[in-house]
């Protein structure tokens, strides 16, 4: 995936050419620590150079990501939410709050169970604002996306109690199988999005 793959070294070099202005100090500890991936000694460093620069994209970025890294998601979600503000055309931000919010939806003991709902939706959304960024070409956003869709319909199939919440959950199943389909036509000897495929289509039958 593109998103990340050389940030570190691109905002490391270039912040260390140009100093953008008093959390610098503690941004390029912050780097450091995160090409070792001490992520958790980032943090620390990161949360400094916020509050020294606290209109810094970068610093938002970095610190987004060492807190997802953690397992942090709420507070990821947040310092990704600070960097659409600043920066809203960066789909990177959209990918991992995405991800993070999903994270939440998928765990219980994370989010309560009626904001489940939410968290789903929000994370399809931010998939979806990422795609449209970035183009529908990226595997990586295609497939987590159509996750996002197999896992809110799953949620939404434990729930079901009359015809229009089963027509909701296929909707939402044949929305994940359409994204898997894209990503096969890039990628037609992808086996882990074959066999995603084929499960989907297995929990439409099983609402049959």
């Amino acid at each position: 995936m593109k998103y990340l793959k050389h940030t570190f070294i691109i905002l490391f070099l270039s912040v260390a050419v140009n100093s953008f202005g008093q959390g610098s100090g503690y941004y390029n500890l912050g780097m450091q620590l995160m090409m070792k991936n001490d992520f958790k000694g980032a943090i620390a460093q990161l949360e400094k150079a916020d509050a020294k620069s606290p209109d810094n994209p970068n610093i938002s970025k970095m610190l987004g990501y060492a807190y997802f890294q953690c397992k942090e998601y709420e507070k990821s979600i947040t310092a990704y939410s600070k960097l659409i503000t600043l920066k809203p055309t960066d789909n990177s931000a959209y990918y991992y709050r995405g991800k993070g919010r999903l994270n939440i939806a998928n765990d219980p003991k994370e989010s309560l169970n009626s904001m489940r709902d939410n968290f789903y939706l929000s994370a399809i959304k931010d998939f979806s604002k990422a795609i449209e960024l970035g183009g529908e070409e990226d595997v990586q956003l295609l497939q987590n996306r159509g996750i996002a869709y197999k896992d809110y319909a799953i949620f939404k199939s434990f729930k079901i109690k009359k015809s229009a919440d089963k027509l909701a959950c296929n909707t939402l199943f044949n929305s994940a199988i359409s994204d898997f389909q894209k990503i096969l036509v890039l990628q037609p000897q992808r086996k882990d999005i074959l066999d995603l495929t084929k499960y989907v289509k297995a929990q439409i039958a099983s609402l049959k």
